[in-house]
């Protein structure tokens, strides 16, 4: 009896966290995220926010972007408190999410990855609100100065955790959440000083 593969090695997606060996810690091969790689798996497009990521030119700020929309839909129906708990979830969730396809693309931190600027920037939404249009772009500004210039602690934060499975699926969140966080504190400094 012959056995026929089901996939080709190229085609098989890795589903969790837990490498099978210490020789399968790394992926051989780098993939590019595609519309198909995107809809192949759950925790894909989840990372990849659902298309946002697959922008062709700055995908962190299209990710950032579907994040805030998704936000002012979402506060339309949920209270905060709701908002809350699914902004908790979304860490969860996002974490093997980012940590599934990161290894799916064989790349430690693939930058098609945006759950990590969608869940981030939902943090800072979530604790800013009640506030303008004006207001939101600054805080939009802000974040995506932060999280793509990667000053001081961004960077110490993007340094930190590098590697496969529930490690590097931190590591893709861990300085995004620094980066909302200095967002934070600047908002802060602002609302303090004026």
């Amino acid at each position: 009896m012959t056995l026929t593969p089901l996939a080709p090695a190229a085609e098989v997606i890795d589903s969790g966290f837990a490498s099978p060996s210490p020789a399968a810690a790394a992926p051989a091969t780098q993939r590019h995220a595609t519309l198909a790689f995107t809809f192949a798996h759950p925790a894909h497009a989840i990372a990849l926010g659902f298309g946002a990521g697959l922008a062709p030119v700055a995908p962190g700020t299209a990710g950032t972007l579907w994040g805030w929309l998704s936000f002012v839909a979402l506060q339309a129906w949920l209270p905060a408190a709701a908002l809350g708990w699914i902004i908790l979830g979304a860490l969860g969730i996002g974490w093997w999410a980012c940590a599934v396809t990161a290894r799916n693309l064989g790349s430690c931190d693939p930058g098609n990855v945006v759950w990590d600027e969608i869940v981030a920037f939902w943090i800072v939404l979530w604790l800013v609100m009640p506030a303008g249009f004006a207001a939101q772009c600054a805080a939009f500004a802000l974040f995506r100065f932060y999280d793509a210039v990667k000053p001081g602690p961004v960077a110490w934060a993007d340094g930190l955790f590098h590697g496969w499975g529930w490690r590097g699926g931190l590591g893709v969140l861990f300085d995004d959440l620094v980066a909302a966080f200095c967002t934070l504190l600047t908002i802060a400094a602002w609302r303090a000083l004026a």
